[in-house]
């Protein structure tokens, strides 16, 4: 709970957006002397700038390095790099820096909900959204929020009354809370991501093993990625917080799993050495994909933990309706099964969704963000029946199945217009057999070609459509 008086203390917002103008708005409302510092001096960013202004707000636009004389807090948008002069210089000055998180659990009201907290390189927003569904089913006031693209503070600041949320959050999110605790939190999977704006693959974990810091009751863990439980065993709990696993296998004492196509808990039962309780079936989860089935295990101990019923854990996942461009399904065209998972922006997302599926012709390439895919390949080569390249770095993608899968017949499509989608959907077609599946999981970003991955997913899934209407 917020025990800092605002009233007359400067603060620096970092950032116009999504997060940036309700912090301003909220700590003005407070009596904070705010100024917003943006980088960008373009029409929108003035927009922005004038209403905040209206409300007596300083902004200073073009110019997010410079830090305001008097400041005594930052507080930054999650996606500015620490290593910008704005924090150099805020550290010299022993001035705090907060993100929005941070302002979020220190504006917390008396009786505020319980946060169940999730970070990952991948799976964050399906299984946030899982446990929503899950705690909805069980009657409980939720909302799935933080990275989710829902503001924390909105959440916490809002008129609706919750009795738990259900938060995502990133790496960037977490480097700037240091005093976020959670009532249970869980870490999914832990590869290489962002290691440009966190400077190493060290650096990045720490950050996301903030996450478990002081949680009351479960640190969840991937049972099968033992960085994660290492990031459990490191982290200062408070007593009595037990460590729960969750496993695509047959689950130990304190774990989930899955026994015989069920999921099950061995970790909120009264008996942990003898008994299991049966939670859902697999087929309960859409899709049925195992990484998918990891998120809905990871979601399940998180709400077990806060004392809900198997009943509810198995009805929220039957309700549950993945977002799309994640493993979405999109069409069925002469026998072959289309899947656009174009939220698989690094390689171990698309290394999962390779996973789910065969024999595959996949479409790939994009920004590589410093990502090498040999191990991808040679990990995926037995289930491909060709590949289809494009973007700025295909050509890295190329070069490693040249080394581990030669057989594989690639098509190099040297091209970014706005046409190269529909023509890479047409090479995949040529390419596959009936009972195939089509499968875009770029193992990239999409900004060479594509607003976003959004954008390119629905690229793809219009190319289909056009090809199914050819083929009638």
């Amino acid at each position: 709970m917020s025990t800092v008086d605002w009233q007359g203390k400067h603060v620096t917002v970092a950032g116009l957006g999504v997060s940036g103008i309700p912090a301003a708005r909220a700590l003005h409302e407070r009596g904070a002397l705010v100024t917003v510092v943006n980088d960008g001096d373009d029409e929108r960013s003035r927009a922005q700038a004038a209403e905040l202004e209206a409300l007596g707000i300083t902004v200073r636009l073009g110019d997010g390095d410079t830090l305001p004389p008097s400041t005594e807090l930052v507080v930054t948008a999650p996606g500015w790099k620490p290593g910008k002069p704005l924090f150099r210089a805020a550290a010299e000055a022993d001035v705090p820096v907060w993100g929005d998180v941070e302002l979020a659990w220190r504006l917390r009201g008396p009786g505020a909900a319980p946060w169940l907290a999730v970070t990952g390189t991948n799976g964050k927003t399906t299984t946030v959204r899982m446990l929503a569904s899950i705690l909805e089913a069980a009657g409980l006031r939720t909302a799935a929020v933080g990275n989710i693209g829902v503001s924390l503070l909105d959440a916490v600041l809002g008129e609706q009354t919750y009795d738990v949320l259900a938060v995502e959050l990133s790496s960037y999110q977490l480097h700037w809370a240091p005093s976020l605790r959670a009532d249970s939190a869980a870490v999914l999977n832990l590869a290489p991501d962002h290691l440009d704006w966190h400077g190493s693959m060290d650096a990045y974990t720490a950050d996301k093993g903030r996450i478990y810091e002081g949680n009351r009751v479960a640190c969840v863990y991937n049972a099968q990625d033992t960085a994660t439980e290492e990031l459990v065993r490191a982290a200062d709990v408070e007593e009595g917080c037990r460590a729960i696993g969750f496993t695509l296998g047959t689950p130990g004492p304190s774990q989930l799993g899955v026994v015989d196509g069920i999921l099950v808990d061995r970790a909120f039962v009264a008996d942990r050495q003898k008994q299991a309780q049966e939670l859902a079936l697999v087929g309960d989860v859409n899709p049925p994909a195992p990484h998918n089935i990891a998120n809905a295990l990871a979601a399940a101990a998180l709400a077990r933990a806060f004392g809900v019923e198997p009943a509810a854990v198995r009805d929220g996942l039957r309700a549950f309706r993945p977002d799309a461009h994640r493993i979405e399904h999109v069409a069925d065209v002469a026998s072959v099964m289309y899947i656009d998972d174009s939220k698989a922006t690094n390689t171990h997302a698309a290394e999962a969704s390779l996973a789910a599926y065969e024999p595959i012709v996949w479409i790939a390439g994009g920004l590589a963000k410093g990502a090498t895919f040999d191990a991808l390949v040679t990990g995926a080569a037995k289930r491909l029946r060709g590949v289809v390249l494009m973007g700025a770095d295909r050509a890295l993608i190329r070069e490693a199945l040249a080394r581990h899968a030669p057989e594989v017949p690639v098509v190099d499509l040297d091209r970014t217009d706005t046409g190269a989608m529909s023509e890479a959907v047409r090479e995949a077609a040529r390419l596959a057999r009936s009972g195939d599946t089509v499968l875009l999981a770029p193992a990239c970003a999409s900004m060479d070609m594509f607003v976003n991955y959004n954008k390119r997913g629905e690229a793809f899934a219009d190319a289909v459509r056009e090809l199914a209407d050819e083929r009638g």
